[in-house]
């Protein structure tokens, strides 16, 4: 049985998006979410623990048919017909027994991101040891609004089909800072065998978005950044990198436009080198950038 993590690591994750909508915002049309000042498309830290709870449960046995689960789930079963949004907290309490060890051994998305626990009569919060901030794009986007025919008539006798209209980015390279805490594992019992499906559903899980809206995002890095020194990390690992090489930000269209620009990144991991244990990465192979050779490669 894989043990609780005992120490500090720091992520950082970038995927792109193309043609699609990476995050809509439910309050304003769904649109992709945009600084209005900045240009800049942000993705919530909720959309990518979507991400990972969907691959876990769909492709990794989280689904409840045996002593695996996940709690917050996005489509649940109930008398044979498919819903959809968040199940209900109460709700799933009730499949536990209302027994925090059993929510916390069986449930990885409790394990790896916390949650509140509605458990008998009272709730029980766990802070999670594994917390990202809200990724962003690292150059402007360009917001595009479609309209076409729906594939089917609004009603049945209905001869004309219905009208669509959606907002998508043409491109969007987004980066996501992530940090995992050990502290705070020993309480929620995240053990090494979770983080290695963390990363995996990190990569795979974004891979494998292929609704409507979603299809068209793929992973292009992710770093690990493994501390030898309890409570230290860099911090801001996705404001270390950016992109050079590109005419027009506006009219970026794939990593072929541009090179992932990693000195800051690299300058601070020497400065902090006695404090790193270990650093390693899986990179796309068509993303353009500079890689030390004592990285050592990531295997999902």
């Amino acid at each position: 049985m894989s043990e609780v993590i005992t120490k500090r690591s720091e992520l950082l994750f970038c995927y792109d998006v193309t043609d699609a909508n990476p995050n809509g915002d439910p309050l304003d049309e769904n649109k992709p979410r945009i600084d209005e000042e900045t240009g800049i498309n942000f993705v919530t830290d909720v959309r990518l623990k979507r991400t990972i709870r969907d691959y876990l449960y769909e492709f990794k046995g989280f689904n409840g048919k045996s002593d695996k689960d996940i709690f917050v789930r996005a489509k649940f079963v109930k008398d044979g017909d498919e819903s959809t949004g968040l199940q209900d907290g109460k709700l799933r309490a009730k499949d536990f027994d209302e027994k925090k060890e059993k929510v916390l051994k069986t449930c990885i998305d409790i394990r790896l991101f916390g949650g509140v626990l509605p458990l008998s009569g009272d709730s029980l919060t766990f802070t999670g040891p594994t917390q990202f901030k809200i990724g962003r794009s690292l150059h402007k986007v360009e917001l595009k609004h479609i309209q076409g025919t729906g594939a089917f008539a609004s009603k049945p006798g209905a001869k004309q089909a219905t009208f669509r209209e959606e907002y998508i980015l043409p491109y969007s390279f987004i980066a996501f800072h992530g940090i995992i805490n050990q502290n705070a594992a020993q309480h929620t019992g995240m053990t090494g065998e979770d983080e290695k499906l963390l990363l995996e559903s990190m990569w795979h899980g974004t891979k494998n978005l292929i609704s409507r809206s979603k299809f068209g995002q793929l992973p292009r890095l992710l770093v690990k950044i493994t501390y030898n020194k309890p409570d230290f990390f860099i911090g801001d690992l996705d404001k270390k990198i950016k992109l050079t090489n590109f005419d027009n930000e506006l009219k970026i269209r794939s990593i072929k436009d541009f090179k992932l620009d990693l000195s800051d990144l690299l300058a601070a991991i020497e400065a902090n080198k006695d404090k790193i244990e270990v650093v390693e990465y899986l990179a796309d192979t068509g993303l353009v950038a500079d890689f030390p050779a004592d990285w050592n490669k990531l295997n999902l």
